[in-house]
């Protein structure tokens, strides 16, 4: 395997709309070959067994070795489960240790799912609730690293930086971290829509843009690829966004206040590549051919996507998801002739 097509179980419609199993069969159908699953899924699965609604951790490791099973049967490789939300920086410390017993429970989860990745988005809370020292940023990751060390077979942590994270919103800040945490089995998860979305876009400006866009997007992947380690990115995320008709501020449909308009515009306004017919504008190619190429990158090409397309109702919602998703595949397949 040089190179595989993955879905996130998420892209492809919303856990309390649209059924889990019929989502990794249509994955499946389309010709995915791997699929990131999101808890949210096993939680929503997990409500439906529940006697009380409210599931317990036996109900999700139950569901979890229901998903493993439809999983082999549909011929999909489990690359992981996301996202371990809040957790690394807490000023709270009491929170912390609680986090951490959260992921002894996550580790339970990956085993019976068997996979044996989990993925980290950095911490997107307010910044009084955080810390910005990045040696204690590292020091709890490091901690969630041993624990997976510790696991037979071991667990890998992979490790994304938001282009909203309060604190961790770059590639560089994300390699910076990854170096000092230094453990084998930490890497990062590599997202075209967090890199381009922060250097080169931005939903608040009339433009869309940043105002220095393309120069400072050519500089900063000129850098990744001098200085990241290929070694240490475990997948990665291929993903474009749309272009608003207006800045995402105060009177836009998709602001909320107090949050980041990168978050809501992620949430709400992603498209898989290449779909320029809806809105796709970013130069998310650039940031492709500088990981596969000029990284050496081979595994898995997740195509990670969070849309308002994905609350629709109906069972057609994971097929177009997943024929969408398959077909931006497939263009990439043949725009960089990937084996």
């Amino acid at each position: 395997m040089k190179y595989q097509p993955a879905i996130m179980s998420a892209s492809l419609g919303r856990a309390w709309l649209h059924d889990l199993d019929y989502k990794l069969e249509q994955a499946a159908r389309s010709g995915f070959k791997g699929i990131e699953i999101f808890y949210e899924d096993l939680d929503y699965a997990a409500r439906k067994i529940s006697e009380s609604g409210s599931p317990s951790k036996e109900d999700l490791l139950q569901v979890a070795d229901h998903v493993r099973t439809v999983c082999e049967t549909q011929g999909l490789e489990i690359i992981g489960l996301q996202p371990f939300l809040f957790y690394e920086g807490l000023r709270n410390r009491a929170q912390h240790g609680k986090m951490i017993e959260q992921m002894k429970f996550w580790l339970q989860l990956a085993k019976a799912l068997d996979t044996t990745t989990i993925q980290i988005p950095a911490n997107f809370l307010p910044a009084d609730q955080l810390t910005s020292d990045l040696d204690v940023i590292a020091a709890d990751l490091r901690q969630v690293a041993d624990m997976g060390a510790a696991e037979t077979p071991v667990v890998r942590f992979a490790y994304e930086n938001l282009c909203w994270s309060t604190h961790v919103d770059t590639w560089e800040k994300l390699w910076d971290v990854t170096k000092r945490v230094d453990r084998p089995n930490f890497g990062m998860c590599l997202d075209t829509f967090n890199i381009a979305g922060r250097v080169w876009a931005d939903p608040a400006s009339p433009t869309g843009k940043t105002p220095n866009a393309d120069a400072d997007l050519k500089e900063s992947i000129e850098r990744l690829v001098k200085e990241i380690d290929v070694s240490k990115v475990f997948y990665i995320q291929v993903v474009d966004a749309e272009r608003l008709e207006m800045p995402l501020v105060v009177g836009h449909p998709y602001y909320v206040d107090g949050q980041p308009s990168r978050m809501n515009w992620s949430r709400n306004a992603r498209t898989f590549m290449y779909e320029n017919d809806r809105g796709a504008y970013l130069p998310v190619e650039d940031v492709a051919r500088a990981i596969i190429f000029g990284l050496g990158y081979e595994g898995y090409v997740s195509m990670e996507l969070f849309s308002r397309t994905m609350s629709e109702e109906g069972q057609n919602v994971p097929d177009e998801h997943a024929s969408r998703g398959i077909a931006a595949w497939k263009k990439l397949q043949e725009r960089f002739n990937l084996e």
